[in-house]
């Protein structure tokens, strides 16, 4: 219900302002632009959705070997402890709590295109557990705003980005980068929690919870003590040799399980294309209404009242240069991927601005691009706070990564 509103506000922003810039400013270009954008985010969302198919097969079925030769009950065991608290409305020992772990590792460690199929096949799961096929559980939100909280271990593709356009060290927001998302995930998990009333204050989660922050401490301190060259080679090298572990582990699981693994293989790649098609108009929604709002000039003005807000008061507002990428970022990772790009270009890859933009782009994900394509994948229609938790966990995101690039670069 939430997504309808704001897919309807998108649109009707867009028109009156679009209106307004035609009528007032004699601005004759602005309705073809969005009529342009309407047609190429559809094209983008067709070719995403297509694009998926094959990496969907590969890891539907890489996760149909897991599941039969028992690594995904293996894993749900091992978590189960911890999940039972975060998770405490799926069933102990649960299957998809191994499918929501290989989730979460994978967006830890950067690697997307691994990420996706496997979070689909975990909302899948959830909703196997689902007894209203429409309504989002607590579960699937939880697992939501995992998702679109972007904790991330090893931002690779930013690094690079900052390597093409010149930076004088393009680490030096590996360490600002870490932090922002660490707090955007916990914010998430402390905000999930209070409105599905889950008791953070238990022995499990708190060891939990420090845990994950001595581990995050560790290995910022290990990557702060490397060179540039030493961090690309260690980051690129970490992620592809536990991705392929994954792959080689699942294969001999099956094959210790005496599991037809090719046959299995093809069982869960068929699930893959299905699965791609059904995400089609979700993903056509979703784009057209961000592209229109664009197109419109919607975002700028928004951008530019935030900086007039922000002199009015007497602030400093050399962050509001880089806030497009923040504002696009929980609406489209392409979009605020130009974003970024286009702050470094215009301002510096060395600027505050710069490094700002590179900052967001790793403190969050897209939150609206998940709910479509998670919910959309299972047929939800009532997505309840998801929504609410998400953004408010990339509201914490965005207000880290500001104050810790003025602490870093300020």
């Amino acid at each position: 219900m939430v997504l309808n509103y704001i897919w309807i506000a998108f649109f009707l922003i867009a028109f009156v302002i679009a209106l307004v810039k035609m009528i007032f400013m004699g601005d004759m270009t602005v309705f073809p632009s969005m009529m342009d954008s309407t047609f190429s985010s559809s094209k983008t969302a067709f070719e995403i959705s297509l694009g998926l198919t094959g990496v969907l097969a590969l890891w539907l079925g890489i996760m149909k070997i897991g599941e039969k030769g028992g690594v995904v009950n293996f894993l749900a065991r091992l978590l189960s402890p911890v999940f039972t608290k975060l998770f405490p409305d799926i069933p102990k020992g649960h299957p998809v709590t191994g499918s929501i772990f290989m989730n979460i590792a994978a967006n830890m460690l950067g690697l997307d295109n691994a990420a996706t199929p496997l979070g689909l096949r975990a909302m899948e799961q959830l909703q196997e557990l689902n007894t209203k096929k429409d309504t989002a559980t607590n579960p699937m939100i939880m697992f939501l705003v995992l998702n679109t909280s972007g904790l991330t271990l090893i931002p690779v593709s930013i690094l690079v980005y900052r390597v093409q356009l010149g930076a004088a060290q393009p680490t030096d927001v590996f360490i600002p980068i870490l932090l922002a998302t660490f707090f955007s995930t916990l914010a998430g998990i402390i905000v999930t929690s209070i409105y599905q009333r889950i008791n953070l204050l238990n022995r499990t989660l708190l060891l939990t919870l420090g845990g994950m922050s001595v581990a995050v401490a560790a290995i910022m301190w290990g990557f702060a003590r490397l060179s540039k060259e030493q961090m690309d080679v260690v980051s690129t090298s970490t992620a592809n040799i536990l991705l392929m572990v994954v792959i080689v582990a699942f294969i001999l699981a099956g094959m210790r399980k005496r599991v037809n693994v090719y046959d299995a293989f093809i069982e869960g790649a068929k699930d893959g294309f299905t699965t791609a098609v059904r995400i089609i108009p979700y993903l056509v929604a979703i784009l057209v209404a961000i592209g229109v709002f664009r197109a419109s000039g919607a975002m700028d003005m928004l951008v530019d009242g935030v900086r007039w807000c922000v002199e009015a008061c007497g602030g400093n507002s050399d962050f509001v240069g880089a806030l497009p990428t923040a504002l696009m970022k929980p609406l489209s990772g392409s979009g605020a991927r130009g974003m970024m790009v286009d702050a470094m270009t215009t301002y510096g890859a060395d600027s505050f601005v710069g490094r700002l933009s590179c900052v967001f782009q790793g403190s969050t994900d897209t939150t609206f691009y998940i709910l479509a394509v998670y919910f959309g994948s299972v047929g939800i229609r009532y997505t309840r706070h998801a929504v609410a938790c998400g953004l408010l966990a990339d509201l914490a995101g965005i207000i880290s990564a500001i104050a810790i690039c003025y602490m870093f670069f300020g």
